[in-house]
């Protein structure tokens, strides 16, 4: 089973999306924030973080930046209503896709689908 860790700061947005992927056969840790997240990274692998790029105390282009050197492997998916603003800033944040607010629950499904089927066809599990 995949693991999945879920940053998002908006509550009901995290609970959403943490009870869809779960019930489609996810194994998902969901916190509020990049420094609840930190302390999960640390001492647990996953093999997605899931996170919004907008978000207090540490965004998510940090969090992704850190969980890249705990885990170079962890794949990277964020999904936020402020990407552009977010990404133009100059900041690098590691190799990741972007998912755009609002989205459909099946659109975020079949991406992360996609990201563990390409993981299997190239046979980094």
């Amino acid at each position: 089973m995949f693991r999945i860790l879920l940053a998002e700061d908006d509550t009901s947005m995290r609970e959403y999306l943490a009870r869809a992927l779960t019930r489609v056969g996810y194994d998902v840790s969901a916190v509020g924030c990049g420094t609840e997240a930190m302390p999960l990274l640390e001492v647990g692998r996953f093999d997605l973080l899931l996170t919004d790029i907008v978000m207090p105390e540490m965004d998510g282009i940090e969090l992704a930046q850190k969980a890249a050197v705990i885990d170079p492997a962890i794949r990277v998916m964020f999904i936020t209503g402020f990407a552009a603003v977010a990404l133009q800033s100059g900041r690098t944040a590691p190799e990741a896709k972007l998912l755009s607010k609002p989205f459909h629950l099946k659109d975020l499904v079949a991406e992360v689908d996609r990201i563990f089927q390409t993981e299997d066809q190239h046979g980094r599990l």
